[in-house]
């Protein structure tokens, strides 16, 4: 291999076994952090152009999957989850994580409920759950017998839960325990 494009040698806290390609990755954002539709459309484009890095085998729509993160669209969750009774408290003091659970409704409602254990353990309210609507048609034979049920978990501010960074760091506790 060249010297020059090896990676240098394990010290501190680099390890160069953590290196790896992001093949197929794409980055758009307002630099001054406004959230704009415009985003997520230029967003979509580069997912529509990348459409080579969905690694293809004997299902042709089967893709090895992408995705886009964005802000809380709050407007739209305010929206959906009104019918369903779930109120959320102002920007800012909620929380909402994607969940891909399965299929199997005993394994289903074990998870459920460890999610919902980690959010009381951790003092934060559930809010509740919003199941996201999925559109199949596009999707391979492959990807439809293998798809998860998709929730949104809408997680609020706890009582004790100081300020938005502090709901910000409680969430990502309740993630690392949940994966456990």
């Amino acid at each position: 291999m060249d010297e020059r494009r090896r990676p240098p040698r394990r010290q501190g806290l680099y390890d160069p076994m953590h290196e790896h390609d992001a093949c197929g990755v794409g980055f758009v954002a307002n630099i001054k952090g406004v959230a704009s539709h415009t985003i997520v459309e230029q967003g979509l484009q580069i997912l529509q152009n990348l459409t080579h890095r969905g690694a293809c085998g004997c299902d042709p729509l089967t893709g090895d999957g992408a995705g886009m993160l964005v802000q809380v669209p709050d407007a739209f969750l305010r929206k959906v989850c009104e019918p369903l009774d779930i109120t959320l408290p102002p920007r800012g003091e909620y929380g909402v994580g994607m969940v891909f659970l399965p299929r199997e409704v005993n394994e289903r409602n074990e998870c459920l409920e460890l999610f919902e254990r980690v959010v009381r353990d951790e003092e934060q309210r559930l809010l509740g759950w919003r199941r996201v609507p999925v559109d199949t048609a596009k999707c391979g034979d492959l990807s439809r017998s293998v798809m998860p049920e998709i929730r949104q978990l809408f997680i609020g501010r706890g009582r004790h839960t100081r300020d938005a960074a502090a709901l910000e760091r409680k969430l990502y506790v309740i993630r690392k325990r949940v994966e456990r």
